[in-house]
């Protein structure tokens, strides 16, 4: 049986999935909630929002990755990162996920990923689970009712997370795997119910698709100048660095947290929502989000509450430190109703720096911004995972080394181009420690990376004095006009209690970068194989 919006020639017996059992194309909130709660898939919370649980993966898997190794990509796919799988193997699968869906019901929701129409991917997602059909709809974007009448998915992800895959049947690695077939336009997930593979898979589409029309996919988020979308900033950053949380700038707007698209007529979200992470989430801190968890219809994901009183305890961290709420732009009141911006005037580049080593803000030139870009430094703390005692760096090329199908150079070639066509200034922001490394120092206050931020985006930093930081080569200001910002904070070798304590560990940061930076050194341009570090 058939429920729901959609062209009786879009169906998916069109498609040829046939002997399913009843489908439900496009619900909306309610209806989802209440098929969610039907099937026993999770708690209706205060007012009105969903409370889940992702079972045995509450993160994604992205080992379990696969991209169909077919003649029409073979030559543009990064194999280093991203794991090959047969055709044979995707099309046993296929068949094999099709005759596990026998019988079962599914739930249908026809989206699109870019705000900018000219540049939009239209994706069906075929779900078992209601509540990964209501996480969807929140975090790509809608049509308008009238637009599913004519609806024609360029893509199609199939998620069952019932299904198990079998590695020697499958060529995959386990039996959980997340399949990306272009050819087919047909991407599998099973095994998992882990909602943010349903997002990060379209995400990793438009990652592979756009720069050959020479647009810049970026996983940052982004705002603008109230009235001023030409006064467009742009935050890369990986988890934990806070590219969430200083892009909710209540004095500008909201263009998106997380995904979004840069072409020749601007910048654009992909996303119709955020996921954003709650453990230790405060009303004072971040009240627009931390409000988000009351309203109807959000979706609370592996939280800990009170059975009775429903209360979220945003501190327990039991079931994982990756707590999330995911809920529609238009939660937020500053969020920008078209989702597009101008020209990114500013780049702003996050990282957590758990080494207490870089500075609360330095200026980069073009080529240390590609440097930085490929580098994609953050640092893992002690004491969040077993064995690991001392400050441990992560580098995650271009941000998002998951999502990346393309070999690094590709996109930082296109952000180098466009920074040079658009004359953006880049900044490089430290959230991490100083006075020490983590253990030592102390956190980097937040009210001064907001007053360094606000005077980076209104260009009074720029009229500052200037040193050159003699490990990175880049520039840092030396004082600010800010009270938040003291003049010792700016240099972090000040900071320490041991200066020398502080060379040696900025000696062994740059040894890290160097040595991680290796691997790009034969693809790309000499200007940036000249970056001075160290």
């Amino acid at each position: 049986m058939t429920y729901g919006r959609v062209n009786p020639d879009h169906t998916l017996e069109r498609q040829g999935l046939t002997g399913l059992g009843d489908v439900y194309y496009n619900l909306i909130e309610p209806d989802l909630i209440g098929h969610a709660l039907r099937l026993g898939e999770g708690e209706l919370g205060t007012g009105g929002t969903l409370l889940v649980s992702t079972g045995k993966y509450t993160g994604r898997s992205p080992k379990d990755k696969h991209v169909v190794r077919t003649p029409s990509v073979e030559e543009h796919i990064w194999w280093e990162n991203n794991a090959p799988m047969s055709t044979e193997g995707f099309d046993t699968l296929y068949d094999d996920m099709i005759a596990h869906m026998q019988g079962r019901d599914y739930f249908v929701q026809d989206l699109y990923g870019g705000a900018d129409p000219a540049h939009r991917l239209d994706v069906r997602l075929v779900t078992e689970m209601a509540w990964h059909s209501l996480f969807i709809r929140h975090l790509l974007r809608r049509p308008d009712r009238d637009e599913l009448d004519d609806f024609l998915p360029q893509f199609t992800i199939i998620n069952s997370p019932s299904f198990r895959a079998d590695p020697k049947r499958h060529n995959c690695r386990t039996d959980t795997v997340i399949a990306i077939n272009f050819d087919r336009k047909l991407i599998l997930i099973g095994g998992t119910e882990y909602a943010g593979e349903n997002k990060k898979v379209v995400f990793t589409l438009l990652n592979y698709l756009l720069p050959e029309k020479g647009i810049m996919p970026m996983h940052c988020s982004a705002n603008h100048a109230p009235g001023n979308p030409v006064d467009t900033a742009v935050f890369f950053g990986l988890s934990g660095t806070g590219k969430t949380t200083l892009s909710a700038d209540p004095e500008r707007v909201l263009i998106g947290d997380d995904e979004h698209g840069w072409s020749d007529r601007g910048t654009f979200n992909f996303e119709g929502g955020c996921y954003a992470k709650t453990i230790n989430l405060s009303r004072d801190a971040e009240p627009e989000i931390y409000d988000t968890t009351t309203k109807f219809g959000t979706v609370i994901e592996n939280m800990v509450y009170d059975p009775e009183t429903k209360e979220l305890d945003f501190e327990d961290d039991s079931l994982t430190a990756n707590m999330r709420c995911a809920y529609p732009l238009h939660y937020i009141s500053n969020a920008s109703k078209t989702a597009v911006g101008g020209h990114p005037k500013n780049i702003v580049m996050l990282t957590c720096d758990a080494f207490g080593v870089l500075p609360p803000i330095a200026r980069l030139t073009p080529a240390q911004a590609m440097y930085h870009f490929l580098s994609g430094f953050t640092a893992k703390v002690a004491g969040t995972e077993r064995g690991v005692t001392e400050p441990q760096p992560t580098f995650s090329t271009c941000f998002g080394a998951p999502f990346i199908p393309r070999r690094p150079e590709v996109y930082g070639n296109l952000l180098r181009e466009k920074i040079a066509s658009h004359g953006a200034t880049c900044w490089l922001v430290n959230t991490g420690w100083t006075g020490g490394a983590y253990g030592t120092g102390s956190r980097m206050p937040i009210k001064a990376t907001r007053a360094l931020l606000t005077a980076a985006l209104d260009g009074s930093l720029g009229d500052a004095p200037f040193r050159k930081d003699p490990n990175f080569g880049f520039d840092v200001p030396t004082t600010v006009k800010a009270s938040a910002v003291p003049d010792i904070l700016l240099n972090p070798r000040r900071t320490w209690d041991n200066p020398e304590a502080y060379d040696r560990q900025a000696a062994k940061l740059v040894a890290m970068f160097a040595e991680n930076f290796a691997q790009y050194e034969k693809h790309i341009d000499d200007d940036i194989k000249t970056v001075a570090i160290g």
